[in-house]
């Protein structure tokens, strides 16, 4: 299960990673109240659960309530990449010195879990990854031995995070990794983890992507759903304990387990190019 942002910072807040003040609002009022009650310039994010908000308009700056109303009413609504924007998080604006990147991830490839950390940040890591991948460190996680403090400084000197707030950085990234383990996430990720002018380390933004093989140990987590987004019939199917993917075409296939359903639709697939 992907979560918001603001389901994201809210489990970053919990665990001692962090964060700042904001409120999830669903009306151009509550947006204007937020940001009366943060008495700051703050910025209003679209709340969808995919990248690229800013580059299509959905996190705008406000010095004002009255601001802070009038962009919450140009975002609500708004559709991103197929998502459409319900809510907006209005949050404290924050001066920025510099920008890095920071996730933890289930490497499955190497059936291991991976750091990637990088002094570049706010910038799409794929893009980084491809044009300059010496600029992002790729640091394995032993499963067993897990994040400590000496393996978190590790990580920031392999990124090249500046001396000045390593040890910052470095505490962050271990509350980061007992986010990813005490709640069964396959993704924690932070773009950017920011610095800001007074050299204190901040999580800006939040992606999360829990896993739900493990809700029975969180029932909590039910909590996050969001019932609109989510499709009906995939919900009806969870409801009954069933895996219901929904694509293209008119044959449904009833299969057990990944790999035979796979190999069973391109059979079906194969044998429908013939009609």
């Amino acid at each position: 299960m992907d979560l918001y942002e603001y389901q994201a910072k809210e489990l970053f807040a919990a665990h001692g990673v962090p964060v700042l003040p904001g409120r999830t609002v669903e009306t151009p009022e509550e947006a204007g109240a937020a940001a009366a009650e943060l008495g700051t310039a703050v910025v209003v994010k679209a709340q969808v659960k995919t990248g690229g908000r800013g580059k299509a308009g959905g996190v705008k700056l406000a010095q004002t309530p009255e601001e802070a109303k009038e962009k919450a009413a140009a975002i609500l609504g708004m559709d991103i990449k197929g998502h459409t924007v319900h809510q907006v998080l209005v949050t404290e604006a924050s001066d920025i010195a510099e920008e890095y990147y920071f996730s933890f991830l289930l490497d499955r490839s190497n059936r291991t879990f991976l750091a990637m950390c990088s002094a570049e940040g706010g910038m799409e890591i794929e893009q980084l990854a491809v044009e300059r991948p010496e600029a992002l460190a790729r640091v394995p996680v032993d499963p067993i031995a897990g994040v400590d403090r000496a393996k978190a400084a590790d990580i920031v000197a392999q990124a090249k995070i500046p001396a000045a707030v390593a040890d910052q950085a470095a505490d962050v990234i271990v509350k980061l990794w007992e986010t990813f383990v005490s709640e069964d996430a396959t993704l924690v990720e932070v773009n950017p983890l920011v610095r800001d002018p007074q050299d204190k380390i901040l999580a800006l933004d939040g992606k999360v992507t829990l896993d739900d093989n493990a809700a029975f140990r969180h029932p909590g987590h039910a909590d996050l759903v969001d019932q609109r987004t989510e499709d009906p019939l995939e919900a009806k199917a969870k409801a009954k304990d069933l895996n219901y993917v929904k694509l293209d075409g008119e044959v449904g296939i009833i299969g057990n387990g990944a790999g035979l359903v796979m190999s069973t639709l391109d059979v079906v697939a194969y044998a429908g190019e013939r009609h």
